[in-house]
């Protein structure tokens, strides 16, 4: 069967009311473009379409019906500069890019040989107009900001206050949010530069976001000992007041 069939099959199961992931019209015309089986490791024919999650290289390919849900709760609109926080194969910032345009999509991913994949893969699906870098994904991408739209594919327990400065007036940020039960979150920016918390789109599981030194293939992180330190300096702030000059996370979640 041809991979346009297929996708079309694909997102029309993703629209049936009995899961209702795909809800808007230019999400639903993104995902039935890309060509997923230039990101997935096995053809068309084999499950590329199908609703199915991958392992692959220490990354994770997101099944459908995720992607379309953190490109629902996005929200992007025509023309957004959005950035990817967890490149991995490359696959959701190309449906980004069929919506905003490529050279409007930026991913950073802090493994390496995956940044490449990603930009092969995006290159062999058409996409090749997508920037991608290797970077720590908490830390942004400051040279290309601000942004309208952030996505962040990887859990943490706080939003990285980077990411949140890197946000346009108005913009929106959305990421996992828990270490155990963890909740999909969408971050919006106001005209005068707060942040809050405006939307919950229900429980996920993602791997944790990654820091400087760790891989994704590896069997141990050191993310014990930085997140005693971002708690550690919470902690700090909220003495001094800082979090209800931002956002007060303590109550919300």
């Amino acid at each position: 069967m041809e991979p346009a069939v297929l996708r079309d099959d694909m997102v029309a199961s993703l629209e049936h009311e009995t899961k209702g992931v795909v809800r808007s019209e230019r999400v639903g015309l993104a995902l039935r473009t890309v060509p997923r089986h230039e990101f997935v490791p096995i053809d068309a024919e084999q499950g590329a379409y199908s609703d199915q999650s991958f392992d692959h290289r220490g990354t994770r390919i997101l099944a459908p019906s995720t992607a379309a849900r953190l490109l629902e709760a996005l929200d992007v609109g025509e023309d957004d500069s959005v950035l990817v926080v967890g490149a991995g194969v490359g696959y959701t910032a190309a449906v980004l890019a069929e919506m905003v345009g490529e050279r409007n999509v930026h991913a950073v991913d802090i493994t390496r040989r995956i940044v490449y994949e990603a930009r092969q893969n995006l290159a062999a699906a058409g996409y090749g107009g997508v920037f991608v870098d290797c970077r720590d994904g908490a830390d942004g991408l400051p040279e290309y900001a601000p942004f309208d739209r952030i996505l962040v594919e990887a859990a943490a327990i706080d939003p990285p206050r980077t990411l949140v400065d890197q946000l346009a007036p108005e913009g929106r940020l959305v990421i996992p949010l828990g270490s155990g039960n963890q909740r999909l979150v969408a971050i919006e920016r106001s005209a005068s530069g707060a942040a809050e918390p405006t939307e919950r789109f229900g429980s996920v599981a993602f791997a944790p976001l990654l820091v400087d030194g760790e891989q994704s293939d590896s069997l141990e992180r050191n993310r014990t000992a930085r997140e005693d330190r971002e708690f550690a300096e919470r902690h700090a702030q909220t003495r001094r007041g800082w979090e209800h000059e931002w956002i007060d996370w303590d109550g919300y979640g």
